[in-house]
């Protein structure tokens, strides 16, 4: 075609030529309503996410900012309560999840020369499900019966005195699910069916296997959550007895059932976060990741053992002795794996060239921070010990630090590696290291003295506390206004790289950036990789 052209129309036809690579679709509508383009759904899951995060982010403060002192100061008893329930649904099902679906499809296409996901319809169909489901969700704060406050778990029998609100919290839970479980079948059916020639399965990136090991995960635990909150929905409104101990029912039964699906669930959460971090310290340190196979190992390892640890959430409900025996061995078990996959980061990080850009800063501090979760989970897992620190702040302490400085700041520590390349601008690293740094301080002001007050006895989810615990809760709300403040910076720090930045990105944004996504362009084309590269050893970011 270009042969014909006269010299003067080569602009147009340059012009002809990238749209034809590119051919996003026109319209505000088409383009992002009716998208089936990887990237877009990616972007759409992670713009909500990031919404969520804020939401979620506003009823913290509400719930800091009512145990700044002691007494009933602010908020209804009954509303305080809600919020904890809110804040722990949203942040889980509408900020984390969503935010790792989000990277999953803008990444795994790339990372396996894939052009787009397995199954594009199902993949906007799964991302749209999600407004709608939180909408449903948070509509119930304005309805008479209030929204749900009886936990994130849900436990009966107090949260079937829940209002005429209750379906909808049902229904919405229902409806996440629905599109953890598409989302996720979609990610199998990419890895397994669209690979790149020569990409096999162990030269896969880290991110790409901890995600595919996730997906599996939400497969199987998603239904059971679904079984759970329908139970509740019939003793609810249809009159059964599953859980109502004067008909026969057994509330305990529902902890079982809910928990495990809610074990699984925490792994779900953190496992893409290994992922991240393992491609982030070798970029930075320069070197291939330290034991590739074992991490791929661990992870499964980690994936199976979540299975057959649930009951350590219901130590003090009254358990047989073996069976608390069984599940605390189990669950010291399983943080064997967790321990290889640390020592394999340090060892990674050993003797590199490192410099601290803005995401190994984050990955540095997940590794830290994650670690202390981790240490105080051990704790938790001594029955004997738990018997104690059970329903106090303790494992409010505990929770936070794996899923705070844990899973969230991979998602930073993976924003900052990743937007770049998502946006073709660079992000300020300066603003970027201030981010870090003040999240980085003011997580630990947050959730380190919540150890101490759980330690004292301070139970968790109450509105009001004895006067004892008034000075660490106080310090613990200044954490918590300040991080919540911090977190402004950071979605400064994103408008400005995608809008206003004037550093163009370039194609390999890391200097020590190994894999395929890579050698695309920043931003990659619409549609990367129609024809797909060739993989060999040397392409991957490990050497075994």
């Amino acid at each position: 075609m270009s042969t014909n052209m006269s010299h003067t129309d080569t602009n147009t036809h340059d012009d002809h030529d990238h749209d034809h690579g590119d051919h996003k679709p026109t319209g505000f509508l088409d383009r992002w309503l009716f998208t089936t383009n990887h990237k877009d759904v990616g972007t759409l899951y992670l713009i909500f996410s990031l919404v969520m995060f804020f939401i979620g982010g506003a009823m913290a403060m509400v719930i800091r900012a009512e145990l700044f002192m002691p007494g009933l100061q602010l908020v209804e008893p009954d509303f305080f309560n809600q919020m904890t329930t809110m804040h722990a649904l949203i942040m889980v099902f509408g900020a984390v999840m969503p935010a790792w679906v989000g990277f999953a499809n803008w990444l795994i296409p790339m990372m396996i020369g894939a052009p787009d996901m397995a199954l594009p319809r199902m993949n906007n169909w799964s991302f749209w499900i999600l407004p709608f489901a939180f909408t449903m969700l948070l509509s119930t704060l304005f309805m008479d019966s209030g929204g749900p406050a009886a936990g994130w778990t849900l436990y009966p029998p107090l949260v079937l005195q829940t209002g005429a609100s209750f379906a909808f919290v049902v229904f919405a839970v229902h409806m996440m699910g629905v599109s953890s479980i598409m989302g996720s079948i979609n990610i199998v059916a990419t890895i397994f069916n669209m690979r790149a020639p020569g990409m096999t399965l162990l030269r896969m990136p880290m991110f790409v296997w901890t995600w595919l090991i996730t997906a599996f995960l939400l497969i199987a635990v998603m239904p059971v959550l679904a079984g759970a909150v329908t139970m509740l929905l019939t003793d609810h409104f249809f009159g059964t007895n599953f859980f109502n101990a004067a008909g026969g029912g057994d509330p305990v039964m529902f902890q079982h059932i809910f928990w495990f699906f809610g074990h699984p669930e925490v792994y779900i959460m953190i496992l893409p976060a290994f992922g991240v971090v393992s491609e982030i310290l070798p970029t930075f340190s320069r070197k291939p990741l330290f034991g590739y196979t074992s991490m791929v190992y661990a992870t499964a390892t980690i994936a199976f053992l979540s299975f057959i640890v649930w009951a350590h959430h219901m130590f003090t409900v009254g358990m047989p002795l073996q069976g608390e025996l069984f599940f605390m061995y189990a669950t010291m078990l399983i943080s064997v794996p967790t321990g290889v996959k640390v020592f394999n980061w340090v060892s990674t990080m050993w003797q590199g060239s490192m410099t601290f850009e803005t995401p190994m800063l984050f990955a540095i501090g997940f590794v830290v921070l994650f670690t202390i979760g981790g240490l105080s989970g051990l704790m938790l897992a001594i029955t004997a010990a738990d018997f104690q620190y059970h329903d106090t702040y303790f494992v409010v302490a505990h929770f936070h630090y794996v899923l705070v400085p844990g899973a969230v700041f991979a998602l930073m520590a993976a924003t900052y590696y990743w937007l770049p390349k998502f946006s073709g601008h660079m992000y300020s690293e300066k603003w970027g290291k201030i981010h870090f740094w003040l999240s980085a301080i003011f997580v630990n002001v947050l959730f380190f003295p919540q150890h101490y007050l759980g330690l004292a006895g301070m139970p968790r989810r109450i509105p009001d506390y004895s006067p004892q615990f008034a000075d660490f809760n106080m310090i613990s709300s200044i954490g918590g206004f300040a991080f919540g403040a911090t977190q402004l910076l950071f979605a400064g720090v994103i408008l400005h790289c995608v809008y206003k930045s004037k550093v163009k990105a370039t194609g390999r944004v890391w200097e020590g950036s190994r894999g395929l996504e890579w050698t695309l362009d920043s931003p990659p084309a619409y549609h990367s990789f129609s024809t797909p590269p060739v993989v060999t050893s040397n392409m991957a970011q490990h050497t075994d």
